[in-house]
Parts: structure tokens; C-alpha cells; sequence
């Protein structure tokens, strides 16, 4: 295994052959003999991948999974030494960016090994970023580490900043632990953005003052619409708050102007004036995101997801395990691109409570 106490200032040493049989080869290629960016049929190019580490959470949020979730048995996950190979395809293939995910990604045992793997990518300059989405809740152990690596920004969930409220949404949760992992980040150097998604009846009328709590102490917030993935207690059209409305509510307090930023993701933003803040929306509901979708997602099971709202998925476990070299995998990959969809369909109805079955722990957030 690596040697997890040696000084991560450092210049990187050579990797033997063990290392090297464990871990897959570093990237350090010039750019100019990497191959070709994955393109896919309607000539996006993708440069984003989101990696699910494990499809548990500490938490059974309401609208995300059911309070009784049946999860993968341990011998199914890829190794963190095969998500790493998988990754280091996708970085040779033109990904830029790098967002490790879950379920929640941290409560997945040695996690910060892998960290400190993919943190070789930045070094190299093949990878722009390396971030995580997390609900916060292992922040404070793990954040300094986490920006040690090279870790810049984190998205954290936050529904609600309601104590009662929040244990209420998370089934299970602490708001306070929360808090204190978002100001261990934020010590650590890291920027932190806050996702909220917004629940009709529940935390609609907590917006506003969020929104005002976040710009205060320098973190973006961004609204999502409840999405149809994977069958929950409740209806999910009971939850539904179109961000439109939500939108318009704001308009009667607050001046949002529109802005060109992109931070990779589906998010459109806004500056809202009276705070200097950034606000972003993500809708895939009421107007989706697809025109630009730079994106694919890959589970802890070796699952790629051209679509979060599609079922077809490529099986890159059965090609990195049947060869030593990534011959084979990197061609499953590049046949997989050549599928993506050029949208997805959710709809959110009462005779269709979940548009794919699968849960967004499952593919990852």
C-alpha cells in the first residue's frame, strides 16, 4: 500500500512496479501525445466526470432515498486501486474535471487514498479540478486533509437551517455537525457551495434567508428541482416546487441579474445585487440542461451512465478485469460515448413517481 505518513510537500517520487501494478501508470505524457477528447454524437465534448464511491449515506433524506434502503453488498464495489485505473482513462481521454460523489462519498473506508491518487492529475496539469459533493457531515475530519490534496471547492447539501427541520429532512441527521464541517472547510481554504433542494411545503419559505445566510459568509447557493430518481415513501409531486416559482418569489426582494458563468455543471447563475452573491438553478424539470451536458457518471460498481435520466449504462468492470491494460476499457468507453443521449425525459406525474428506478445514490449526485 502507499505510504500514507510521507510528506505530502514533497516532490513526487518514481513508482516502482508494484506500485505502479496496483494504482495503474501515472499521466505524466506531454499533452501533445494524449489521445483525443471523447466527443459524442451530437458533438459534445465530454470533460466531466462524476465518480460514485458508494451508493451509502449517514443520511436517508426524504426525497432521495427510502428510510429503508437496501444497499450494495461491499463485494460488489470496484476496488479504490480499479477507480482510480478507470479515472486515469477518462483523464487520458480529455476529462477535466473530477467530482467524487456518493451516496456520501466520505463515509466510504479509506477514501482518502484514492484522494491522494487522483491528486497526481492536478500535479501533472491533465486535470483542472478535483472536487466532491458531500452532506457534510465528515467534513471536519476530513477537510484539511481534503485541501491538502488539492481540493479547492466542495458542494455541501443543506435543505434547511432549521435544527427540527433538518433531522426531520435527513431522517437521521445533525445540522450542527453540518455547520461545523462547512467552517472546518472553509478554515482549511476550501470554498464551499451550498445545494438546496427546494421542497414545496417543507423549506420554501427558508429560500430567501438562506440565500442571505450563504452570501454572508461567502459561499454560492444553488436550488434544485426534486428529481424523479428511485421509488420513496412519499409522492414526489407533493414535493415538486418548480424553480420558476421559486424564481419569482425572490424577484419581489431581491434584483437578480444574469451571468455567463459555468462551473461545469447544469447550473445557470445569477448575481443577486442586494447581496453581491451568486445564486444558480438547476431545473431539470422545468428547462433542462441537456444543450451543453459535458458529463458522465460512473458508479461504484464499474456502471457508466451516459444520462442521469436514462437507463442504458456500459459495464467497465467486465473490461478492466478482463485485461491488465486499459486496451480494452478504453474502448468500452469510447463506444459508450458514441450512445449518449441527447437528453434526458423526466416527468414528474403521479402515474409515474420515479423515472428511472434507481436511486441518486445509486448513480451518484
Amino acid at each position: 500500500m502507499l505510504d500514507l505518513s510521507a510528506d505530502k510537500t514533497a516532490a513526487p517520487q518514481p513508482e516502482s512496479s508494484a506500485e505502479t501494478r496496483m494504482w495503474g501508470p501515472r499521466d505524466d505524457a506531454p499533452p501533445q501525445t494524449r489521445p483525443a477528447p471523447l466527443v459524442d454524437p451530437f458533438q459534445r465534448a465530454i470533460t466531466y466526470l462524476r465518480l460514485s464511491v458508494t451508493d451509502r449515506c449517514d443520511f436517508r433524506c426524504a426525497y432521495c432515498m427510502a428510510e429503508d434502503m437496501q444497499f450494495l453488498p461491499k463485494r460488489d464495489l470496484l476496488t479504490l486501486e480499479e477507480l482510480d485505473r478507470l479515472c486515469a482513462v477518462f483523464v487520458a481521454r480529455g476529462v477535466r474535471k473530477l467530482r467524487i460523489t456518493g451516496g456520501e462519498p466520505l463515509v466510504r473506508r479509506d477514501i482518502l487514498q484514492l484522494f491522494r491518487r487522483l491528486s497526481r492529475h492536478l500535479t501533472s496539469g491533465a486535470l483542472d479540478e478535483l472536487t466532491l459533493t458531500t452532506n457534510g457531515s465528515q467534513l471536519a475530519r476530513f477537510a484539511p486533509e481534503l485541501a491538502d490534496l488539492g481540493v479547492r471547492r466542495i458542494n455541501v447539501s443543506l435543505d434547511t437551517l432549521d435544527p427540527e427541520k433538518f433531522r426531520a429532512i435527513t431522517r437521521r441527521g445533525d445540522l450542527a455537525t453540518v455547520l461545523g464541517g462547512i467552517e472546518a472547510a472553509q478554515a482549511a481554504g476550501i470554498r464551499v457551495k451550498l445545494n438546496a433542494v427546494a421542497l414545496k411545503g417543507v423549506n420554501e419559505d427558508e429560500i430567501a434567508p438562506m440565500l442571505v445566510w450563504a452570501h454572508e459568509r461567502g459561499m454560492d447557493l444553488t436550488l434544485i428541482e426534486v428529481m424523479p430518481l428511485g421509488e420513496i415513501e412519499g409522492d414526489r409531486t407533493d414535493q415538486f416546487l418548480p424553480l420558476s416559482v421559486a424564481r419569482a418569489r425572490l424577484q419581489e426582494r431581491f434584483t437578480l441579474t444574469p451571468l455567463p458563468d459555468r462551473t461545469g455543471g447544469p447550473a445557470r447563475y445569477v448575481r443577486v445585487e442586494e447581496t453581491g452573491g451568486r445564486l444558480g438553478f438547476i431545473t431539470p424539470l422545468t428547462h433542462n440542461f441537456c444543450e451543453s451536458c459535458n458529463r458522465v457518471r460512473l458508479t461504484c460498481t464499474g456502471k457508466l451512465y451516459m444520462c442521469l435520466g436514462q437507463e442504458d449504462a456500459a459495464d467497465l468492470r467486465a473490461a478492466l478485469r478482463a485485461s491488465p491494460d486499459d486496451a480494452l476499457v478504453t474502448q468500452a468507453v469510447i463506444d459508450a460515448i458514441a450512445r449518449k443521449p441527447k437528453g434526458h425525459d423526466f416527468v414528474i406525474e403521479r402515474a409515474r413517481p420515479a423515472a428511472v428506478p434507481r436511486h441518486m445514490s445509486v448513480t451518484g449526485g
